[in-house]
This record gives structure tokens, C-alpha cells and sequence, in this order.
């Protein structure tokens, strides 16, 4: 819970969200530092269910997390961080045992948190940003999908549409 939590709070990357340690983290401001493509930085805000969801998870474990410890750990190793791979193989137990579409993937959830901004009025510079695009035409893709969602909801409600 605590993984997709974050990965769909601050639109990471799975790489991003492998990468995480407990420093990377400002509880008080409710900021994560990102180390994304190119070694490039960000400041990105985490919401306090994902928080919660963190501090939950690190309930569970035998010993918590200090300074520099990864945020998610892998089951197998003592203090290693998890890798991507071992993400999406947890992630596809997990969904089937809920019951759920073993389809969704974490890069879905950012492609959710991206369209979810959109469409709640954030705009396309400051998502690029969060999602630490190199290039508005990246970020660009996701107007579209709000378009045809403007589009069909047009379609569906206006009287003379």
C-alpha cells in the first residue's frame, strides 16, 4: 500500500521511488527529494495518506529506517532497497490476490497522477516539473488525454452537443 501510495502521491518513476532513502524525505514540509533521469533533482510534495502509508509500512519491519536507509526494503536482503524488478513482481501478487487487473503497472499510476493534475486544473508547465520532464512536448501528451475526456463528457451532457 505504502509503494503505490507513493508512487501515485508524487508521480514517480519506479526507479525514483526504488531510489528513495529515508533522508529524501521532509516530513514537516511534506516534500520528497527525487533523483531522476540524468542524476537531475527535484522537490516534489507527498500527501499525508502517503505518508501514513510509509510510516504504517515501516511499522512492519523488524528494525525502523535511519539516515540514509532506503525507504522500501527488499524482503530478501537486510537494509537493500528494493529493486524495480522486485516492484512489479510484488505489484502483480498483490493485484491478483485483490482481485484486480494484474495490467495496471506503477508507470500507470503516474500516468494517473499526471492526468489527474490536468484535469483538476494544474498546468502543463508545473506537471512537467513534477514529473521532471526535460521536455513540455513529454508532458504534452497527457493534454490530449484530458481533451478526449473533456471531449466525451461534452458529447455526453450538453444539449446540442
Amino acid at each position: 500500500m505504502a509503494i503505490l501510495e507513493t508512487i501515485y502521491s508524487c508521480g514517480l518513476r519506479i526507479s525514483e521511488l526504488c531510489g528513495l532513502v529515508l533522508a529524501d524525505i521532509d516530513w514537516n514540509e511534506q516534500q520528497v527529494r527525487v533523483r531522476g533521469k540524468g542524476k537531475k533533482e527535484r522537490l516534489v510534495p507527498i500527501g499525508e495518506p502517503a505518508l501514513a502509508a510509509i510510516r504504517d509500512y515501516w511499522s512492519t519491519l523488524p528494525q525502523a529506517p535511519v539516515g540514509n536507509a532506503p525507504v522500501f526494503l527488499s524482503e530478501t536482503e537486510e537494509a537493500c532497497a528494493l529493486s524495480p524488478r522486485l516492484l512489479q513482481q510484488r505489484l502483480k501478487k498483490y493485484l491478483a490476490v485483490a482481485g484486480l487487473d494484474p495490467q495496471l503497472t506503477p508507470h500507470k499510476l503516474r500516468h494517473s497522477y499526471a492526468t489527474h493534475m490536468l484535469d483538476a486544473g494544474a498546468d502543463l508547465r508545473s506537471v512537467q516539473e513534477l514529473l521532471g520532464h526535460a521536455h513540455l512536448a513529454t508532458t504534452q501528451v497527457y493534454t490530449h488525454l484530458t481533451t478526449e475526456r473533456l471531449k466525451r463528457a461534452y458529447d455526453s451532457a450538453h444539449p446540442r452537443a
